[in-house]
């Protein structure tokens, strides 16, 4: 979570363009794939299905120097699928946690089934979405990561003991938010946001942050009848006698032919 305090530290430096959105996680092997991350939002209203489906690809939040995903684009385009169920698109680093939290309340207040498929990542502000989903489904690759609130501020010892307070409370609200849907202790997931933690698929599903991996269709395997017949080769040779005499051309009647026939009966 970045504050508006980092725009003023930014003009006190004299610096033409803030910093970017994206925290720097303490896991930085995935940083590159989380700035890679390209920016789409879209929302697609079937009002003959009474399906919406809400793509939410990028950073959340209202950002001054890169595009962003506000809390407001997300509630707006709730309001225009009015009671259809919604299916939200996710792949996000994350972002403001203030916007993340606002977007969960407003899912989970929503009249129609929320499912929300994790295309990619559901990191930081985004890892708020699946607790306040009907359904989430992990794609296969694909992660949650949770960690502390952060932010950034500029001022005195006073300044920065009050900034810390907000974050605590903060954190304790996005705990909640986890608590609906985990299956463990709260002390375990406080544990989890103090070290930033990385969920696979499977382990999203195992503590309760999401509900299955999408399903791969395994080629099907070839029944009984389909199977080539083995034959020993005593049926397999009497098989070939029967269709050859089936198939045994009539002999053709020349006059040599009814010579050597009536030969051989003695006439």
């Amino acid at each position: 979570m970045l504050r508006k305090t980092m725009q003023m530290q930014a003009q006190w430096k004299g610096v033409n363009k803030l910093p970017k959105l994206f925290p720097q996680y303490k896991n930085e092997k995935y940083a590159k794939q989380m700035e890679e991350i390209e920016h789409r939002f879209e929302a697609k209203h079937d009002e003959e299905k009474k399906v919406s489906e809400i793509t939410i690809y990028g950073v959340i939040g209202n950002s001054y120097w890169e595009k962003s995903i506000s809390a407001k684009q997300v509630v707006d385009a709730l309001n225009e699928a009015g009671d259809n169920d919604i299916v939200i698109r996710l792949n996000s680093p994350g972002g403001d946690a203030f916007e993340g939290i606002t977007i969960s309340n407003r899912l989970r207040e929503h009249k129609g089934k929320v499912t929300t498929h994790i295309d990619g990542y559901a990191c930081s502000a985004a890892s708020l979405f699946p607790p306040a989903s009907d359904e989430t489904i992990m794609g296969l690759g694909a992660m949650v990561m949770i960690h502390e609130a952060t932010t950034i501020v500029w001022g005195s010892k006073k300044d920065m003991r009050k900034e810390a307070d907000v974050l605590e409370k903060l954190e304790k609200g996005i705990i909640d938010i986890y608590m609906t849907v985990a299956k463990v202790d709260r002390e375990e997931i406080e544990t989890m946001v103090d070290n930033e933690t990385w969920f696979t698929a499977q382990e999203a599903v195992a503590i309760g942050f999401a509900s299955k991996v999408t399903e791969i269709k395994k080629p099907e395997e070839p029944t009984q009848s389909t199977q080539p017949q083995q034959l020993d080769s005593e049926t397999y040779k009497n098989n070939i006698m029967a269709r050859f005499m089936e198939n045994k051309p009539e002999p053709v009647s020349t006059p040599t032919n009814n010579f050597l026939n009536k030969f051989k009966r003695g006439s």
